[in-house]
């Protein structure tokens, strides 16, 4: 296949692939009529469709519809098992996967699929203040503070106008693609539940504040398309703060500069972190924990160790890193894929791996957008159009079914009610107790407009 590869003849070689994301999930079904035994290791059952994570943390998608079994995705790939476990280190020298249960995998080659995480450059205490969202528990987590923010606002109608106003205050870190997307899905969010759910609180009441520390949104974008998104958000009601960069972050406060914040959520979306695959191959990594990884996508001096997705640092011909984004890993895994079939038939290997540039998208709301696909830019409504269609795309491309993707869409257009639910609470009470208008609270009944407490957030956790 490629000198020191080192692949068995007598017997079909062992892959195992370590993350079942987009580059994992793409090299498996590249490999799934190959003359080799695949194991897929993740620490969750599922494959997630994380562009679309926001909109389960602002109820505007139910988990269910952009999540689905891995065993289910690959049930009809025959030399392809499944294991759920967390790994914990690579014996380059042995070639054995270390496993959290204890368990160790022999390989013949190694796909490391792992994905990031967020990054909050060294004040990691702020991820219980400010949640990212990497995962279906994340989402909904955050989807309950921003749900129970309104019931409490709807239950305090009586207090002060300024103190009532702190329940509907929102901050979102940020100003890439998570950022603004999540920024402009609360607006909408909240406006519509306002509008269409309450009685006593009206979009007037809400504020949503976009904060970012660079001068302008959307930095990977042509700075046109970076001032419409700004002027999308400001329509919808988001103040966009450019050039604040925060300070601390505390239990419902926000600090940037010598101006403190109050809010009742607070969204993390500003900065990435690989996950540990560095540390377990001992390989030399970026800032961000991404590990540098050959033309080819292996690692250097170990040509049966391939690195893919957000894990890797690849760069392409002009010199800059292929981004980190759900099609870059999806071409990376196909090209390993590629690679690995042909040297199993014993034919010539394919040149390096080279990133074919679709465009960028982000998305403001139900009915605007930014792309950016270098031989044209397109914002609004066009721009809306393609990012759904697109989308659609590549969730039903894993799960392939049509329907999924039709009723994903109809659930997104409508606002569809079934997914403003408040759930993964155990028996925690949701909200305080909602007296009638006319009613006195009884003596002794815990008080309704209590400042709310915020649940307990998970620290964010890398695909692997």
């Amino acid at each position: 296949m490629r000198r020191g590869m080192d692949l068995p003849k007598d017997r079909p070689p062992e892959i195992v692939i370590i993350g079942a994301g987009f580059g994992g999930l793409a090299a498996a079904r590249g490999l799934r009529n190959a003359r080799a035994n695949l194991t897929i290791v993740d620490r969750q059952n599922h494959h997630l469709f994380q562009p679309l994570l926001y909109q389960v943390a602002t109820a505007g998608l139910s988990p269910a519809e952009i999540a689905s079994p891995i065993r289910s995705i690959v049930r009809n790939y025959r030399n392809t098992r499944v294991l759920l476990d967390t790994v914990t280190g690579v014996d380059k020298a042995a070639r054995r996967v270390k496993l959290a249960s204890g368990a160790a995998l022999a390989y013949d080659v190694l796909i490391i699929a792992s994905g990031a995480r967020h990054s909050y450059f060294g004040r990691d205490e702020w991820a219980a203040f400010a949640p990212g969202i990497k995962t279906i528990d994340d989402a909904v987590q955050v989807r309950a503070q921003i749900l129970i923010a309104m019931e409490r606002a709807e239950t305090a109608r009586q207090e002060n106008p300024e103190t009532r106003g702190q329940h509907l205050n929102f901050v979102v870190i940020g100003g890439g693609p998570t950022g603004v997307e999540m920024a402009g899905a609360i607006a909408e969010l909240t406006r519509h539940a306002a509008e269409m759910d309450f009685r006593h609180i009206t979009r007037n009441c809400i504020k949503i504040r976009l904060i970012e520390a660079g001068p302008r949104l959307l930095a990977a974008f042509p700075p046109t398309l970076g001032e419409k998104a700004r002027a999308s958000l400001m329509h919808l009601g988001v103040d966009v703060q450019t050039g604040g960069r925060v300070t601390e972050i505390s239990q419902g406060q926000v600090r940037i500069g010598d101006e403190t914040i109050s809010a009742a959520a607070i969204v993390w979306g500003a900065g990435v972190q690989a996950s540990p695959a560095a540390t377990w191959l001992g390989a030399a990594a970026d800032r961000a924990g991404r590990v540098v990884v050959e033309p080819d996508m292996s690692l250097a001096g170990h040509p049966e160790i391939f690195v893919i997705g957000d894990t890797s640092l690849a760069m392409r011909e002009n010199g800059k890193p292929v981004p980190g984004i759900a099609p870059a890993a999806k071409q990376q895994g196909q090209y390993v894929a590629r690679r690995l079939r042909a040297g199993i038939a014993g034919r010539a290997l394919p040149g390096a791996f080279r990133y074919k540039n679709y465009g960028n998208l982000a998305t403001i709301g139900r009915k605007r957008a930014v792309a950016d696909f270098g031989w044209t830019k397109l914002s609004g409504f066009p721009a809306w159009f393609v990012w759904t269609t697109a989308h659609i795309f590549y969730l039903t491309d894993f799960r392939a079914r049509l329907i999924v993707g039709a009723q994903w869409l109809w659930h997104y257009v409508t606002f569809d009610r079934g997914a403003r639910l408040i759930t993964g609470l155990g028996n925690k009470p949701a909200a305080p107790v909602i007296w009638s208008k006319d009613a006195d609270r009884p003596p002794g009944a815990a008080d309704p407009l209590a400042a709310p407490q915020r649940l307990p957030s998970s620290s964010p956790r890398s695909l692997s």
